[in-house]
């Protein structure tokens, strides 16, 4: 079921509606107006990359930019290809860890253990 967006050509209103039916589309009106004289737009699509994607894809040596240290996602990425490399196995305390890290990059320093 695809969540469309339109743009009303009447006054501009932009708004997502979620499609369940070809007769939901054709009694879709403006919420602003309620006119029908809308556009659809193309929209930025996202997909999920796994973790086993992203580690296989994560190049070390390559140049990293902002955007890339502030994803909580890569804390510990470093590491799991290094120990991938070697044939380490990191265990489920390391993932474990990892995973409060990720959740809540702060709470690192209020840990005691």
């Amino acid at each position: 079921m695809p969540i469309y967006e339109y743009a009303c050509q009447v006054c501009g209103t932009e708004f997502q509606y979620l499609v369940l039916n070809k007769e939901d589309e054709e009694r879709l009106q403006c919420p602003g107006c309620k006119g029908r004289d809308l556009k659809k737009l193309v929209s930025r699509t996202v997909f999920h990359v796994s973790e086993q994607d992203r580690l296989s894809t994560y190049d070390p040596n390559a140049p990293k930019d902002d955007a890339f240290y502030k994803d909580t996602r890569n804390i510990g990425l470093h590491a799991k290809k290094r120990a991938q490399q070697m044939g380490v196995d990191l265990g489920s305390g390391f993932e474990a860890k990892l995973d409060r890290l990720r959740t809540d990059p702060g709470k690192v320093f209020d840990e005691k253990e």
